[in-house]
């Protein structure tokens, strides 16, 4: 398994005005991505500074602003099970948001902290 990206993810019902912050503080956006997975319709917004730092601003509709890390791997199987054999647990059992381009699933450790684990898929 190798680490394609790795960078935080936050995750908010207010995602205007975290982007808003973020411009402030130097960062552009990238690209954007709208997503319907069957369950949540969302928007996630890839945003970078002239350093070369990364955030994602992920626009879902939650009661609380989350922060993940996004780590971003070349196989998503691999990383899942090493990630759960170390006692990471998937909080909706194996379920994954799977989309036209990317595949993952958020995985809590056992002192809480959470990774947001995906694949960009690629035709």
């Amino acid at each position: 398994m190798r680490i394609t990206a790795f960078n935080p993810l936050i995750v908010t019902k207010d995602a205007e005005n975290v982007i808003k912050l973020f411009e402030a503080l130097g960062f552009e956006k990238r690209h954007s991505l709208g997503a319907n997975t069957g369950e949540t319709e969302f928007t996630s917004v890839r945003m970078k500074n002239a350093e070369g730092f990364y955030v994602d601003v992920a626009n879902v509709p939650v009661e609380k602003d989350m922060t993940l890390i996004r780590i971003n791997v070349d196989n998503f199987e691999e990383a899942y099970k090493f990630l759960t054999e170390r006692g990471f647990k998937n909080p909706k059992g194996d379920h994954t948001v799977d989309t036209k381009t990317n595949r993952s699933a958020c995985l809590i450790s056992p002192s809480g902290f959470a990774f947001d684990l995906c694949q960009h898929i690629k035709d």
